[in-house]
């Protein structure tokens, strides 16, 4: 079965009544260049233990199950996995779990986390797996194939600096590893995607909900400067070598983190 074939995804869909939702982000991957990318980003090895969000049809998670030992494949529309247990019947090594990943609750385990995510999702899934990750810890590698315009935004530096790239870059490194044209789906989105890889990374030890209550501050008014927004002293910002006129998306996470040594210093 070629589930890169727009024919045989439409007489998939057909076979079980089934439009593609639009709400869900259900636009199907067909690009097997694309498919070959995110495996080999993935750098997966038999001992892997992948945690695979929105499979959809399964192009990506046979893939998957071919060289790692175990997917967890969780999609939220009870109508695919019924699709999901005849396309991957033969594969011993996947469990399609019928549930919303923000619910889901993972068993301690090492893994890595791997999705196509719709935009309205994206900032909630990588909220629960960096910010506040399962007992387990967060993925070893989460390989994300997001929004164009959003994975740009999660990677970005001073002078545009954001809350989404304040939050993923606290926790984890992370990279674009290539663009995906929109004809690489079916149905086809409006816009570009990007494969994005981020690896965990140490963090500071400090009161993160301080952190990011400063932060948040700090970019609660785009159009006001930050010594403004944070109602502060110029001479706080003067001493750590900020310039007070200047705004928060001006900042990298480590003048931020100076601020908040400077404001919360015992």
């Amino acid at each position: 079965m070629d589930l890169a074939s727009k024919k045989t995804i439409k007489e998939l869909l057909r076979k079980y009544n089934i439009k593609p939702s639009k709400r869900l982000g259900q636009n199907f991957l067909i690009d097997k260049i694309v498919l070959r990318k995110i495996i080999e980003t993935a750098n997966l090895s038999t001992k892997d233990t992948i945690l695979e969000i929105g499979p959809g049809l399964g192009i990506l998670t046979i893939e998957l199950a071919k060289k790692a030992k175990q997917v967890i494949a969780v999609e939220k529309d009870k109508r695919m996995c019924e699709i999901l247990k005849e396309v991957l019947k033969d594969y011993k090594n996947i469990k399609i779990i019928n549930q919303d990943i923000l619910s889901y609750k993972l068993q301690p385990t090492s893994y890595k986390l791997i999705a196509n995510l719709p935009y309205y999702i994206t900032s909630l899934v990588i909220r629960k797996f960096l910010e506040n990750p399962p007992v387990g810890g967060p993925p070893k590698e989460t390989i994300l194939m997001v929004q164009k315009e959003v994975a740009q935004r999660i990677v970005a530096k001073p002078p545009r600096m954001n809350l989404l790239a304040m939050g993923v870059q606290f926790y984890a490194k992370a990279e674009i590893v290539s663009y995906v044209r929109k004809k690489s789906f079916y149905p086809q989105p409006k816009v570009d995607s990007a494969i994005i890889k981020m690896i965990p990374q140490p963090t500071p030890k400090i009161n993160t909900k301080k952190f990011f209550q400063l932060v948040k501050t700090g970019f609660s008014s785009k159009r006001k400067m930050l010594k403004n927004n944070l109602e502060l002293e110029k001479s706080i910002l003067e001493k750590i070598k900020i310039n007070p006129k200047t705004r928060a998306e001006n900042l990298s996470i480590q003048d931020w983190l100076k601020l908040y040594d400077e404001i919360y210093k015992k």
